[in-house]
């Protein structure tokens, strides 16, 4: 299914939309998609993030090694298939790591967050910043981190969620390619992070990005099939709205 244009409707049918699709991909990755030892929820994240994103859990029960999963696919055997795959500069990052650990209320440990972009992380410049800096403090604690954006850049991320995430002098030449303003972009936590993007636009297809669950193994995220289902279940008058050719 083409991505539709969502600055046609208000955030709260965003929202609604948002909130269907998080879920679905949750119980898709819970449906056999993750190895054994790890499961997927949609929660909050206080700070920059919106108020519904999906994390990646292992519990913490010393069964099985989170960092090296049994499952899932081989960075070394299968490279994810992106426009621009990039490494964070090692002095850049190293030098900003803080001892930040993020976990599940109730010890189970936070691996990896899926965050869907709400219209409100863009609405000023001081939410960009916030959103930006909440990536950030995700990557350095560790966490992997997966960005889906259907919003267009616009004056406060001119070239995108991803270029605002992946500054401090990273990727200083990075524009987004002409006729793809919406990005999707999955990165590798930790003191060197890795970047794998992937630009596209309102009528293309969503391409199923890696979902880390270490540095070297992801899992293809079913971005595809879960908007579809998602999408399809929205009111009528909604979907008239989105579909509707002016």
């Amino acid at each position: 299914m083409p991505i539709h244009d969502w600055t046609r409707v208000g955030p709260g049918i965003f929202h609604a939309f948002h909130h269907r699709w998080i879920a679905g991909l949750s119980d898709s990755l819970n449906a056999g998609l993750l190895p054994t030892n790890y499961y997927a929820l949609p929660e909050q994240v206080a700070g920059g993030l919106g108020p519904d994103i999906l994390t990646l859990q292992t519990p913490g029960t010393g069964k099985g090694d989170p960092a090296h999963p049994s499952g899932g696919v081989a960075v070394a055997t299968a490279p994810p298939k992106v426009w621009l795959r990039t490494r964070a500069e090692l002095d850049v990052y190293a030098a900003k790591a803080k001892a930040v650990v993020i976990r599940h209320a109730s010890q189970h440990q936070v691996v990896a967050i899926v965050e869907i972009v709400s219209p409100g992380n863009k609405r000023t410049r001081h939410a960009v910043r916030r959103f930006a800096e909440k990536a950030e403090e995700i990557l350095r604690a560790g966490v992997h981190l997966t960005i889906i954006d259907l919003f267009p850049a616009g004056p406060r991320d001119p070239q995108g969620l991803h270029k605002e995430i992946w500054a401090q002098g990273i990727d200083e030449d990075f524009a987004l390619p002409p006729g793809k303003p919406l990005t999707l972009a999955s990165y590798t936590g930790g003191t060197l992070p890795e970047a794998f993007v992937e630009p596209t636009a309102v009528g293309s297809t969503l391409a199923d990005m890696p979902l880390f669950l270490t540095p070297e193994v992801y899992v293809p995220l079913p971005l595809e099939v879960t908007y579809t289902a998602a999408f399809e279940a929205m009111p009528a008058y909604w979907r008239d709205v989105l579909e509707r050719k002016d």
